[in-house]
C-alpha cells in the first residue's frame, strides 16, 4: 500500500515592525517550530520600520499552524502581518533575466514610465530596488532604480535595448540595461 504524495503548498507572509532582527528571527523561528521551511526572503528599511516578505513552505496542516500563530506573535513582538496562501512559481525555461539601472534627478513620475515601458514591451518585473539621496555638490534629491525583468521568449534584444535607451535619452535619464548575472559570495 503506497502513501499518498503530499502536495507542498506556500504562504506568504508580509511583515512590518521597527526592529529588524527581531522581526526576522521571530518568523523564521515560528516557521521552523511549525515545521515549515522558509524558501526566500527579502527585507529593507523604510524610515524607523523595516518590511520583511518571506515565502514559506510545507503541508496544508503545517501552514495553517503557522498562519494561526502569527495574530499572537505579531501583538507580543509589536509587528503587523499580512498572509496569503500561494501556488507554486510557474516554471519560465525561456525566459531571460534582465536588470535595468537608472539614475536621475528625483522627479515622482519616473517609476510609473519605466513600469510602463516593460508593460508596453510585455516584460515581466521580478525585482525592483529604488532609493533617493541627497547629490553632494547641488544638494538636490537623486534617484537609483534598479529592476530585474525577465524577457519573453523571442524578444529581440538588441532591440529591447534600443528602445530602452532611446526611451531613458527621452526622459534625460542615466540608464543601463543588461544579462542578469548571478552575485557570487
Amino acid at each position: 500500500m503506497s502513501t499518498p504524495q503530499v502536495r507542498e503548498q506556500f504562504l506568504i507572509i508580509s511583515a512590518l515592525g521597527p526592529n529588524a532582527m527581531e522581526l526576522t528571527n521571530v518568523l523564521c523561528r515560528a516557521s521552523h517550530e511549525n515545521r515549515c521551511a522558509v524558501l526566500s526572503t527579502r527585507l529593507s528599511r523604510h524610515g524607523e520600520f523595516s518590511a520583511l516578505v518571506l515565502q514559506v513552505s510545507g503541508s496544508w496542516d503545517a501552514l495553517a499552524r503557522l498562519e494561526s500563530s502569527l495574530p499572537l506573535l505579531a501583538k507580543k513582538h509589536s509587528f503587523s502581518t499580512n498572509v496569503i496562501r500561494s501556488g507554486a512559481s510557474e516554471n519560465r525555461p525561456q525566459a531571460l533575466p534582465y536588470v535595468a539601472y537608472v539614475s536621475s534627478v528625483y522627479r515622482p513620475d519616473i517609476l510609473n514610465e519605466l513600469c510602463q515601458f516593460f508593460i508596453d514591451h510585455h516584460v515581466e518585473l521580478e525585482n525592483l530596488t529604488c532609493d533617493t539621496y541627497q547629490a553632494p555638490q547641488t544638494g538636490g534629491t537623486m534617484l537609483n532604480v534598479t529592476l530585474t525583468v525577465t524577457l519573453p521568449a523571442g524578444t529581440q534584444i538588441s532591440w529591447l535595448r534600443d528602445q530602452f535607451l532611446d526611451f531613458a535619452d527621452a526622459l534625460n535619464l542615466d540608464a543601463l540595461i543588461e544579462p542578469w548575472r548571478p552575485q557570487n559570495p
